[in-house]
């Protein structure tokens, strides 16, 4: 399996702290963020590769991989223009062919158990080709809620509305088997929210991650996630 991890985003609702870091370097208790994933992937078996795709202060990014992540099985790609979060699959669908592949929003800080929720994809019912973290969320409204069925399936998916009816979060986290990307490339998708998941309703398996997780959205999120990282010490 290959994992890729979504980092080159601009961080806009994170100003004025995204000013001069990108997103993915900020420090949750002294530790960028980017590290939690890697931490969580560099030494599992299963993963044989890492992509990280970069865009906003590339450069510093790239600086503290060869620092701080060196000989380890990591390769950037840096986008010029954001090409979004199924565009980035796409681009480099011939990289990524032939095996299921991990992909992570590295926006969020999560913890969780990566071995189960691999070994839950592993043992999916087969009429699936995804696998999709969730979480339950205290601010529904602001994001994209679910509802399954008795077989654990995503049925329907309700992005960012009023009056969500649930609590049951994307937790943007997703395994994805091989058919998938070549889905991806056939339809041109840019975006994995509203252009690939609404097209795979009743072939994702919902996982529950009832560890944490958390979007580091805007920077009352960003403080929450440093008490709460204190907290779990």
């Amino acid at each position: 399996m290959k994992a890729v991890l979504l980092a080159a985003g601009l961080g806009t609702r994170l100003q004025p702290i995204t000013h001069t870091i990108p997103k993915c370097l900020v420090p949750i208790r002294g530790k960028p963020l980017l590290d939690y994933w890697l931490a969580m992937l560099v030494n599992l078996d299963d993963i044989e590769h890492i992509y990280i795709n970069l865009h906003y202060y590339h450069e510093q990014v790239e600086a503290h991989l060869s620092k701080n992540w060196p000989n380890h099985k990591i390769t950037t790609w840096y986008e010029e223009e954001l090409m979004g979060t199924a565009g980035t699959l796409r681009e480099n669908a011939k990289t990524l062919a032939n095996s299921d592949l991990l992909v992570i929003h590295a926006d969020n800080l999560s913890f969780f158990d990566m071995e189960h929720f691999l070994s839950a994809h592993h043992h999916r019912p087969r009429d699936t080709e995804m696998t999709m973290m969730l979480f339950h969320t205290d601010t529904p409204h602001l994001c994209g809620i679910v509802e399954l069925d008795d077989q654990r399936r995503v049925v329907h998916m309700h992005e960012k509305v009023e009056c969500p009816p649930g609590n049951l979060a994307n937790g943007a986290v997703y395994i994805m088997a091989p058919g998938v990307i070549e889905y991806i490339v056939a339809e041109g998708m840019s975006d994995l929210s509203t252009q690939l998941i609404p097209k795979m309703l009743g072939r994702i398996l919902g996982w529950l991650n009832d560890d944490y997780h958390r979007d580091i959205g805007n920077p009352e999120s960003y403080r929450l996630a440093q008490a709460d990282v204190e907290a779990r010490k």
